[in-house]
């Protein structure tokens, strides 16, 4: 009987339409229209919080809208949708099958489904979703919380072992960034290493992108949980946190993902919707605009790419590296497809010249 109701749902039946929004013409919000359009990017609200001891209620959105809609849409030509708010299921399941059903739809149309709000396990419904249409995925997570603990039931500490475990799941590269030392097992931390799963603690996030920027540049999916953020007068997330990246720092990094050359979907997690504080929802508006940000500059990049080619000897080795002569990223390897070589930064070159290989670099 189950089967059948699925079946035969609409998710659309799921979905409560955002209200209009009195905006001028040089406002993003102008330009919003309520429909999937191909290539495009979609925004989805979420307000299922079981995940992470919150509960199911739809929770409102119109203070976030509000400081969202009335940015600026520069010269953005990617159409944005905002679809509105996801109505929970009955069921934590429930509602991970109909977000699944709304992920698929998009990806159907090639577009960038964002999702916002909703807790930290709805990423295993981005990545089944994902999986469904690509093969081999490159997911990137930037959260402060390492946990695989075992499950029946998904919630925010168990989605990422059921991500690892499921026979069904093609992923090629997993990197966790953000992660803070105090808040974590060290069994944890140690399988990801052991699995040689990329790793960046917090402190080197800090300052400036790029050292990080590799972990993006390829990445077919990335989710933020909003634990890794910094809180400021009043808690930003579900599970609060003194210590995190700043309100500068996560707006460069959302623009980092957006220019993912790769990006087929976002997610941004533990926000904490119970808060009617303005700057949290501004800052939660500027995020998503930073990432639109940047999936429209990497949208306007010329396709044909020229590469300078570097070599280095390292212990008595040569190796090569590539910059991009048009977005000054640098690959190492010598292979002629440029897929087949690692995004890697200038500091690795410069360090490869000093004689010091960074390991990531020669992993199989």
């Amino acid at each position: 009987m189950r089967k059948q109701w699925r079946l035969q749902m609409n998710f659309e039946d799921f979905i409560i339409s955002p209200r209009n929004f009195r905006t001028e013409n040089w406002q993003i919000g102008a330009g919003i229209t309520k429909e999937i359009k191909e290539d495009s990017i979609v925004l989805l609200f979420v307000s299922d919080y079981r995940g992470a001891n919150g509960d199911a209620e739809v929770q409102d959105f119109t203070g976030i809208r509000n400081e969202f809609y009335k940015l600026s849409q520069l010269d953005f030509e990617i159409p944005i949708v905002d679809l509105g708010d996801l109505v929970s299921g009955k069921s934590v399941q429930d509602s991970h099958y109909i977000l699944q059903e709304v992920l698929s739809a998009c990806h159907y149309k090639r577009a960038i489904p964002v999702i916002v709000g909703g807790s930290n396990d709805f990423a295993f419904s981005l990545f089944s979703a994902l999986n469904f249409h690509t093969k081999s995925i490159n997911y990137t997570q930037i959260s402060n919380i390492i946990s695989l603990k075992q499950g029946e039931m998904i919630n925010e500490h168990t989605f990422l072992s059921k991500i690892f475990g499921a026979k069904t799941f093609s992923i090629k590269n997993y990197h966790h960034l953000g992660y803070q030392k105090h808040l974590n097992e060290a069994d944890s931390v140690r399988l990801i290493k052991e699995v040689e799963f990329d790793i960046i603690r917090l402190a080197e996030m800090m300052n400036s992108t790029e050292k990080t920027e590799p972990f993006f540049r390829k990445a077919d999916l990335v989710t933020v949980n909003c634990d890794a953020i910094e809180s400021f007068s009043e808690p930003f997330s579900m599970n609060p946190q003194v210590n995190g990246l700043n309100r500068r720092e996560v707006c460069a990094y959302m623009k980092e993902i957006g220019l993912s050359e790769n990006l087929k979907s976002v997610g941004i997690f533990n926000y904490n919707i119970y808060s009617e504080n303005q700057l949290n929802q501004q800052l939660l508006a500027q995020m998503i605009w930073y990432l639109i940000e940047g999936i429209n500059i990497q949208r306007s990049h010329p396709k044909e790419r020229h590469y300078e080619v570097f070599y280095v000897l390292v212990d008595d080795r040569q190796y090569a590296f590539k910059r991009d002569t048009f977005s000054n990223l640098w690959y190492f390897g010598d292979d002629e497809n440029i897929e087949n070589c690692v995004p890697c930064s200038r500091k690795d070159f410069d360090d490869a010249k000093k004689g010091w290989l960074n390991a990531r670099l020669t992993k199989i």
